[in-house]
This record gives structure tokens, sequence and C-alpha cells, in this order.
């Protein structure tokens, strides 16, 4: 009912940047909270940052002051965009948002895409 779509990965030298985009579509009635995750090789996936519908935001500690997430709640769109890039940052990121359908209005659900990787060779 529900697809999350991410892009904008890819190889990017250290201390660059790149801008994630993840799209929701499909019989959506409302998207509370958004996020990125990322997981790196061999590591639990972790937090990158999330954001509410009304904007207020929080981060990993890891991330605070180089990544910053947005969103367009007409576009059903949540960005994450990373500067000063770190070999560390390399990992699979993943867009999670909580998403009540149409036909269910009350009960919010989470909803996963499947992941873009960004590479940043030590």
């Amino acid at each position: 009912q529900v697809q999350l779509v991410e892009s904008g990965g890819g190889l990017v030298q250290a201390g660059g940047s790149l801008r994630l985009s993840c799209a929701a579509s499909g019989s959506i009635f409302v998207i509370t909270v958004m996020a990125w995750y990322r997981q790196a090789p061999g590591k639990q996936r972790e937090l990158v940052a999330d954001i509410t519908r009304g904007g207020s935001t929080n981060y990993a500690d890891s991330v605070k002051g180089r990544f910053t997430i947005s969103r367009d709640n007409a576009k059903n769109t949540v960005y994450l965009q990373m500067n000063s890039l770190k070999p560390e940052d390399t990992a699979v990121y993943y867009c999670k948002a909580g998403v009540a359908v149409i036909n269910t209005p009350l009960r919010v659900m989470d909803y996963w895409g499947k992941g873009t990787l960004v590479t940043v060779p030590s």
C-alpha cells in the first residue's frame, strides 16, 4: 500500500557532499515521523536523523553539524543533506516513515525503503 524509494547515494570523496531523497507513495492518509537510518558493513542499523511532521529534528551525535534532515509534506518526501562526509559515513542509508493509510487513518505503521549506498573511500 505504501512504497518508499530512496535516491541520491553514490561514491564521494572525503569532505564532499551528497543529498539523499526519499519519496513515499501509495494510499497515504498522513505521514508522521520520517527518518534516515544507516547500516555499515558488519554493524547494526542505526538512526541518523528524524523529523516530525511539524519539523522538529533529532540527530545522532556522529552527524550533528554535518547532516541536515528536512521534509516536504506536500510531496511526501524527506531529504538528508550530508556535508563533510567521512569514510565512517560509508553505509547503506534507509528511509523510514510512520504512515497512516486511507483505509485505517488512525493506525500508524512504519514503512522502510530498500536503501541507497553511500561510499566514502578512505
